[in-house]
């Protein structure tokens, strides 16, 4: 039996093992509770900085998801929304676009790296590293555009094709796309998340563009994945020094 990282079993390319589509779906259902109680139901309100669920020790033994590394989470006070640090760190490809510039961090920044999360258990794919053919975004943007372009099933997994549901694909994009928006006051909140997932009849909005949605160069490419274009890519903690 492979030793049930997530790593291998949707991004290792050459030891691919299917995961089907349910086991994703309740993979996103799980984290998405588990967000939902640090924000909101715990007797403190935590932001976790740097979420993600790519290596074995964010699955258990049957492969159900668990919130871990809290080791640069922060407890907010009851009346407290947002605090802002001088030193960014967290995973690369996981970091809201204000907190990785401006250091500001908050339930929001939480809710960008579950979508980036989101996004790379319906595709297979990580977010960091992603090559496409046809262009130099990210996994985001490339799903922003596919979106956009009302091609959002070209982002499943192809190994997902016989066990997907399409209307809870969709609906997994749009609620990923939602999460990534590039201004924190768009993103919703994690019961709203919660609850967009697990009812077919909520109306969802249209989301807008995404954090990070310019194309990068080959050079930036390169330089992130180590080995020229992947599609795996890697996962790296980063940490910046605000100067002023």
């Amino acid at each position: 039996m492979p030793n049930k990282s997530l790593d291998f079993f949707i991004f290792d390319q050459h030891r691919k093992v299917v995961l089907s589509w349910q086991k994703r779906f309740d993979i996103i259902m799980g984290i998405s509770r588990g967000l939902l109680y640090l924000h909101q139901d715990s007797r403190v309100r935590i932001i976790h900085r740097t979420l993600r669920v790519a290596t074995s020790r964010d699955l258990d033994d049957e492969l159900n998801p668990k919130i871990s590394d809290f080791g640069i989470a922060r407890i907010f006070g009851n009346n407290q929304w947002e605090a802002k640090t001088k030193r960014v760190i967290g995973t690369y490809g996981y970091l809201s676009p204000e907190y990785a510039i401006d250091g500001k961090y908050s339930v929001k920044s939480d809710i960008f790296g579950f979508g980036v999360t989101l996004l790379e258990l319906i595709s297979g794919r990580k977010n960091i590293g992603f090559h496409h053919p046809d262009h130099y975004h990210s996994l985001l943007g490339h799903a922003w555009l596919l979106w956009n372009k009302g091609k959002g099933l070209e982002l499943i997994d192809p190994c997902l094709k016989e066990s997907y549901i399409e209307f809870e694909v969709l609906r997994c994009i749009q609620v990923g796309l939602l999460c990534v928006q590039k201004l924190p006051t768009g993103r919703p909140e994690m019961s709203s998340v919660l609850l967009m997932l697990s009812s077919e009849g909520v109306a969802l909005p249209q989301p807008k563009e995404p954090g990070f949605f310019t194309e990068r160069s080959t050079t930036d490419i390169d330089t992130f994945t180590g080995e020229g274009r992947s599609d795996t890519g890697t996962t790296f903690t980063i940490t910046v020094v605000d100067a002023r």
